[in-house]
């Protein structure tokens, strides 16, 4: 029977007997030290002796696939195909539907777990969490908007040398949000929180400087267990226009407590050089700002069992000027929208 180990290391153990046998060890105590038999090493030795290349080893073959390739390029086709062409109600692969997918065509029984490594190792597939999308969306003004709207809008705010302004508003709950961590096998970590919903909302944007294209993050926290109202809005845009008081173009969705608010509305009469303007309805991946809070909340954060809410908010903060003082990131959440701006 072929010893365990890689070919590499195979060779390697057989040269390793070869050079101790021409020092003048033993037999039997390089057979003992290496765990082979002394028959292996009498042929390992007239291998060598007969051509340079004697002891190499030969890969092993391993298993023989019970999907050949022909088939894997077949069940790649048919997953391409998508889980409603072959009778499921939506559009999301998991392993137990794929296992049925290769019985019922390829005839092959398979457990679920193995049919995930054959999507790994063999198809590149890997396991991700499906982005939820509204049936209402209208996915050909979205492209519209993102291809001329978008453009007019960077264009006009660069000819009134105006800051780009991505605002969007979010909240914090003291009951952590839970994500995977690691731990042995069986056994399960214990979070232990409060099962309390108080909370902690706030307000943020990504701003993009005219001309050069400098990025910044503003935020505000607003007292506990309050919600974001449109006098709050109106505040944080005040504070804003301290830090930047030159003309702004603030890129926002459709929330009644912006455009449609009538204090909001307002304030902005009273400032002309801010300009407001709205994405399309039902796209939160076109704001950049969403990532600020998906990096906070379900990255930085995850698994946070904060004591109260002064320590929650002692986090929340810290963890936003910490992402304001990396302008990188803060271009990357830019760029994963898609929009038509490149920093």
């Amino acid at each position: 029977m072929r010893p365990l180990g890689t070919a590499a290391e195979l060779e390697r153990r057989r040269r390793r007997a070869v050079t101790l046998l021409d020092e003048g060890e033993p037999t039997h105590l390089v057979a003992r030290i290496l765990g082979v038999d002394r028959s292996s090493l009498y042929r390992w030795r007239q291998q060598a002796d007969v051509a340079p290349g004697g002891l190499a080893a030969k890969p092993h073959p391993g298993r023989t696939p019970r999907l050949s390739e022909g088939q894997m390029v077949e069940l790649e086709s048919l997953l391409f195909d998508g889980p409603q062409e072959h009778g499921w109600p939506n559009q999301l692969w998991t392993a137990d539907r794929v296992t049925r997918l290769i019985q019922r065509h390829f005839g092959i029984t398979f457990h679920p777990e193995h049919v995930r490594k054959i999507l790994k190792h063999k198809l590149g597939w890997t396991s991700q969490k499906p982005q939820r999308r509204a049936r209402e969306r209208n996915e050909k003004e979205i492209e519209r908007w993102k291809a001329d709207e978008f453009a007019r809008i960077v264009r006009e705010a660069w000819v009134r040398q105006a800051h780009l302004v991505f605002l969007d508003e979010s909240g914090f709950q003291l009951t952590p949000t839970v994500r995977r961590t690691q731990a042995p096998r069986g056994q399960t970590p214990i979070l232990r929180s409060w099962d309390r919903r108080d909370r902690i909302s706030a307000i943020s944007c990504i701003t993009v400087s005219p001309r050069i294209g400098h990025l910044n993050l503003y935020f505000d926290l607003l007292a506990d267990n309050t919600t974001v109202h449109a006098e709050d809005i109106v505040a944080f845009l005040k504070h804003l226009k301290q830090h930047l008081p030159g003309p702004l173009t603030i890129v926002w969705d459709r929330g009644t407590i912006h455009d449609k608010s009538l204090l909001v509305r307002q304030w902005l009469a009273m400032h002309p050089e801010v300009v407001t303007e709205k994405f399309p309805g039902y796209t939160p991946e076109l704001n950049p700002d969403e990532l600020v809070w998906g990096h906070t909340k379900y990255g930085r954060l995850a698994n946070l069992a904060a004591q109260d809410t002064q320590e929650l908010r002692d986090h929340v903060v810290s963890e936003l000027i910490d992402l304001r003082r990396n302008p990188k990131l803060l271009a990357s959440f830019i760029n994963h929208t898609n929009l038509p701006l490149r920093l």
